[in-house]
């Protein structure tokens, strides 16, 4: 019987999406520990293309002697491995990404003082399923550093939801409900910012279906924000003027809605900022500052 038939009959994983070297022992119910929680993340990320590669990794403190991991509603095993030099942390290589292998996947240690709590979930989505879609920055992904920015997530696929990523990072994906464009696409805007120059701002998004939020579609082409120091050459006139006056937590003076390309979106206006807005495609932007 090969793998994946036996995967499909039990519906859990097997040890044999496993690399070789892990430990499968029975699994028992771990007592929730004073320790402090380990970290869990996936590289090269947590969204992956069906069939290729990931490694999990748990880090707790340097007396670990022992990890586990565990998928959420897996029957299946616990998996250990002895921690890797200085001592902090395991790795859990899955050798071909499934829609069997994603999941919610939490880990634990072991010390000479007892177990760790359990780490935060860590959800490995598998992608490829679907077309990719579209992902682009409004009003545009040049900007100054400091500004803020929407990025548009959208398909022709009908997705009950989107999936935005950020390139070099280990936090979770963000995650939304679509909403209907009236020319028909499902769509979710991400509101980014503000964004500085000292880092690099590339994203990708991807479309899932409700009904199977672990199995996703290809991921849309990336999208990389230009942030510079000061403003663009020719662009004056398209960003928004940040006047910062104080150190002080920014107060909203005055709140508006705008619309864009049928869309409301709901925009804040503080003491430090002004904020304007356009529809793409529009002859000219029109510049209305919310506060001075």
């Amino acid at each position: 019987m090969g793998m994946r038939a036996l995967l499909r009959i039990h519906g859990q994983i097997s040890h044999r999406d496993f690399l070789p070297g892990l430990s499968v022992g029975p699994r028992t119910q771990v007592q929730a520990g004073t320790l402090p929680k380990p970290s869990i993340w996936a590289e090269p990320s947590s969204m992956i293309l069906w069939r290729s590669p990931v490694t999990i990794w748990c880090q707790g403190t340097l007396k670990a002697q022992e990890f586990r991991v565990d998928r959420e509603g897996s029957t299946a095993p616990w998996y250990t491995m002895k921690p890797l030099e200085p001592g902090d942390k395991a790795k859990f290589p899955i050798t071909h990404m499934t829609e069997h292998t994603a999941g919610r996947y939490r880990c634990y240690y072991q010390s000479p003082a007892g177990w760790s709590e359990s780490s935060d979930p860590l959800e490995l989505v598998v992608t490829g399923f679907y077309r990719k879609p579209y992902l682009s920055a409004l009003p545009r992904p040049v900007m100054t550093s400091g500004g803020n920015v929407t990025l548009l997530c959208g398909s022709q696929e009908g997705f009950s939801r989107f999936i935005l990523t950020k390139e070099g990072e280990h936090s979770p994906p963000w995650t939304l409900d679509s909403q209907q464009h009236r020319s028909g696409d499902s769509q979710a805007l991400f509101p980014v910012g503000p964004v500085t120059s000292s880092h690099k701002w590339t994203f990708t998004c991807y479309g899932c279906y409700r009904n199977s939020p672990q199995t996703c579609s290809h991921p849309s082409d990336v999208l990389e924000l230009l942030v510079t120091g000061k403003e663009p050459a020719g662009l004056e006139q398209l960003t928004p003027s940040v006047h910062h006056k104080t150190s002080q937590t920014p107060r909203v003076v005055r709140r508006r809605n705008l619309q864009l390309w049928g869309w409301t979106i709901k925009m804040e206006a503080t003491e430090k900022q002004n904020w304007v807005g356009w529809g793409e495609g529009d002859p000219a932007p029109t510049f209305t500052p919310l506060c001075s």
